[in-house]
């Protein structure tokens, strides 16, 4: 089987980290995956796992990106793949567009994954057009089912996305090598309660409130530090420098750690007392939180989203009612002293083999359709 997948771009980020999954579960299952995006600094490890990479501007939301019709048309007629993925919205157009202009036996069948609460327009349908559509989250499910209602419930599968049990798990520690670097480079976060805030730095990861968060813990006496794992977009450093400002004057500067983007997110979980989930807009999934949780660290939370079921499951008092901070900050106090354990091991459908098994029985239903 040949499955061509296309996004955006390669750069890091979770529809990216998925995509990855799928080329090195799928490659060794026997499956041949193409991989079509405008570049990025993970193309590298796509073509690691023996996928190919094509290069084209499939990122922009412009009239022009519509000239790629061609020779993406060209390419579906020489792969002749059985499956098109595709996995965001202009990638989705592109994809959909091009297909209609292919005679009725040379089109692949069109998988759409729902990786994000996109807004709810006729621009973002598109993702609901596939033969078949991945939902990453039940959450997921049900907007597609309260916004798309022209999205047969038949066609919807949820395949949340994964971790690898192999590579976390309850019992994992970084080495000694790992933490003495980690405390050289990152001195000030050594004996504290460390609460890990991961992804990129943007409104809607809610790092604001770790201003008003990290003061009631302090006034508790509690000394909590905050580790922000993640990078700026190009052009939105901005925001991350009112956060800086915002520090500075409740005096908390020296109680965050910026580590930018890093290749070492497990052992950073890990070694950290609890991660955060404190986006202000529900999570499609929440990847990080589920890495920490197979870790065996405790997560909190706001109680929305993918991040709520994950909670749910496998730590329930873990869930806040958003946006109390007050309420977070009790937990976190009450944690301080005695940290909760999340109910483990992962079951399925949150393993990776569980995704990837997933995925080809699907691939392989609507390829016979």
């Amino acid at each position: 089987m040949k499955i061509i997948h296309m996004l955006p771009s390669l750069s890091s980020g979770g529809v990216e980290q998925v995509v990855l999954e799928l080329c090195e579960g799928l490659q060794a299952s026997g499956a041949q995956n193409i991989v079509i995006s405008s570049g990025g600094s993970m193309v590298a490890a796509i073509e690691a796992t023996g996928a190919r990479h094509i290069c084209m501007p499939v990122h922009r939301k412009s009239p022009s990106t519509l000239l790629q019709i061609a020779p993406l048309r060209r390419l579906l007629l020489e792969e002749k793949p059985e499956i098109l993925h595709l996995h965001s919205r202009v990638p989705a157009w592109l994809g959909q567009l091009c297909c209609k202009t292919l005679p009725p036996d040379a089109r692949p069948a069109i998988v759409s994954s729902f990786h994000g609460f996109h807004s709810v327009n006729a621009y973002s349908a598109i993702m609901s057009k596939g033969d078949a559509i991945i939902a990453v989250s039940q959450s997921m499910r049900q907007h597609i089912l309260d916004n798309y209602p022209s999205c047969p419930e038949s066609s919807i599968s949820v395949i949340p996305n994964s971790v690898d049990t192999s590579l976390n798990y309850p019992t994992y520690r970084p080495s000694n090598q790992w933490l003495q670097q980690w405390y050289a480079d990152y001195p000030e976060s050594e004996g504290k309660f460390t609460l890990c805030l991961p992804g990129r730095i943007t409104q809607l990861k809610g790092a604001n409130m770790l201003v008003p968060l990290l003061d009631l813990l302090h006034a508790k006496s509690i000394p909590a530090h905050a580790v922000i794992v993640g990078e700026c977009k190009p052009g939105k450093e901005a925001y991350k420098e009112k956060l800086k400002e915002q520090f500075a004057q409740h005096k908390l500067s020296n109680h965050i750690s910026w580590t930018g983007h890093r290749h070492d997110l497990r052992d950073i979980l890990s070694s950290c007392d609890v991660t955060l989930s404190l986006t202000l807009q529900p999570e499609s999934f929440g990847k990080t939180t589920l890495e920490a949780l197979a870790l065996g660290r405790p997560v909190a939370g706001w109680d929305h989203g993918g991040v709520g079921e994950q909670l749910d499951i496998f730590l329930p008092e873990g869930k806040v009612t958003i946006p109390d901070i007050e309420q977070l900050a009790e937990l976190l106090a009450s944690w301080y002293s005695a940290p909760p354990s999340p109910k483990l091991p992962l079951p399925a459908p949150y393993r990776r083999e569980d995704m990837l098994r997933s995925h080809l029985l699907l691939y392989q239903q609507v390829a016979e359709l």
